[in-house]
């Protein structure tokens, strides 16, 4: 006798992973049951991408008042009220929340639960004392900010990504631990609303996954603002001198104590991998403490997939979605169908001013891989409109194969750098060139514009002489 199922698709986890294999898997008719232990939206919309968007919006605001000699007014001043600013963020949660709601996803043909989930079996949850089964399981249930234990940590105030938006007041001296995206934001985001900032990096520079130029331009724009750095300092311990906290870092030139009010852990995210029943059915994780999957994004039981986070290896939001796809329709169609996941075209965005933003090889991996390449530079300086906004920080860097059109990859450093990247991830992805982009009508003035000034950038470097040589000659027997 056949086995019979409550649902066709179980997805343990509401945040970007699990609400869009959830959504998918309804808007396929399949009978799906979420199961979320804590908030809908996971940590995307309640501590991550939405409250800290929201925040950088402030501090924005900040900078254009404390700029507005700039723009011609003069006397423009604003005083910081931190308390609200915080209530602002929240109030912003609020209304992106029925976006991710019960209620939203319920109207979609999504049944939810809210409880702990436990996997008894390669097709069984639990949920509340209640055992509920399916063809195939999904599991997305995230990451949290990663706490190293540090000696003396207990003695300090401390946040972290999750946590940080409890705060109602503001820090006079934040200390920044971690030099990487989410940390850059934050501490941009802190000194702008007024806080001394002084950010322990251990690698050389801020965004080291970026080519060095770009770390070295941000890091110039956050010394501009007062934010102090320590690039190259490992934090050893933390503690207390005449009762003020301090960190004890080694630096380039030996040991050094960092005094602060209160101190933002910013070293990364683990993978919530820890799910109930999940070690008891055997499966694998990876030495980082992530789950393994196939290229299926099937775990090592075959009827378990995996997705966002908790498998990685990009921890962004739009990668989990990504994934998900991948993941619920390969669960609700194998073996009659399925797909790999294609991590072909990852871009990403860091939300510092000004943004970067990247999809595909930068510089430094271009090099590294040994690849024939050619770099095309565009400063928005040059650019109409970002002169008119008084946004010319920045450039446009795109690597192309040898010598054709073909994009490698792209870096834009810039204001809203993270919505102009998206034309060249389109370019990528559908496999057009250069010659493509040189080739579409862009509005004037734009920031928009600065793509299409650098792939003529690249085609004055690119021209046929011999050709134009030819033509020279036509030109000169046509006046003859």
């Amino acid at each position: 006798m056949a086995t019979r199922y409550d649902y066709n698709l179980i997805v343990i986890g509401a945040g970007a992973a699990g609400l869009t294999g959830a959504y998918l898997a309804a808007a396929s008719k399949a009978k799906v049951l979420l199961v979320e232990r804590h908030k809908m939206g996971g940590d995307c919309l309640n501590t991550g991408c939405v409250p800290s968007k929201a925040l950088l919006r402030t501090g924005k605001i900040l900078s254009y008042i404390r700029r507005a000699n700039e723009f011609g007014l003069a006397g423009a001043t604003a005083q910081v009220d931190f308390a609200l600013v915080m209530e602002r963020v929240q109030a912003v949660i609020r209304q992106v929340a029925p976006h991710d709601s019960i209620d939203r996803y319920q109207s979609l043909g999504v049944e939810v639960q809210i409880g702990e989930a436990r996997l008894t079996g390669p097709h069984q949850v639990e949920v509340g004392g209640r055992t509920y089964s399916a063809r195939a399981i999904l599991l997305a249930t995230g990451a949290r900010p990663l706490v190293p234990p540090f000696k003396g940590l207990e003695q300090i105030p401390y946040s972290t990504s999750d946590n940080l938006w409890d705060l109602r007041t503001q820090p006079k001296e934040l200390l920044v631990l971690g030099g990487g995206p989410i940390g850059c934001e934050l501490a941009q985001a802190f000194g702008r609303l007024g806080s001394q900032v002084k950010i322990v990096n251990l690698a050389a520079h801020l965004l080291d996954r970026e080519d060095p130029e770009v770390a070295q331009l941000i890091e110039k724009r956050f010394q501009q603002e007062g934010i102090k750095l320590f690039n190259s300092h490992k934090a050893l311990e933390f503690g207390r001198e005449e009762g003020r906290p301090y960190l004890l870092a080694q630096g380039p030139v030996g040991p050094v104590k960092i005094g602060f009010d209160h101190a933002l852990i910013a070293l990364g995210r683990q993978a919530n991998s820890e799910i109930p029943g999940a070690k008891e059915l055997g499966i694998h994780l990876r030495g980082n403490g992530t789950v393994e999957a196939n290229p299926f994004l099937q775990t090592n039981l075959p009827h378990i997939f995996v997705a966002g986070d908790l498998t990685g290896p990009y921890q962004f939001t739009h990668t989990a979605g990504h994934q998900a796809w991948y993941a619920a329709v390969n669960a609700l169609f194998d073996p009659f169908k399925k797909f790999k996941v294609d991590y072909s075209v990852i871009p990403w965005c860091t939300f510092v001013d000004p943004e970067v933003a990247h999809v595909g090889l930068n510089e430094t991996e271009a090099k590294q891989q040994g690849l024939d390449y050619q770099v095309t530079h565009y400063p928005l300086a040059d650019l109409d409109r970002a002169i008119a906004d008084a946004e010319t920080q920045g450039f446009v860097k795109v690597l192309t194969q040898g010598s054709k059109d073909r994009i490698l990859g792209v870096t834009i450093v810039g204001s809203h750098a993270g919505d102009l990247i998206a034309e060249f991830v389109l370019a990528m992805k559908q496999g057009r060139g250069l010659n493509q982009i040189l080739g579409t009508i862009h509005i004037y003035p734009t920031l928009a514009e600065a793509n299409k000034m650098a792939a003529g950038a690249w085609k004055r470097t690119h021209l046929p002489k011999g050709l134009l040589a030819l033509v020279e000659l036509f030109h000169r027997w046509r006046r003859s």
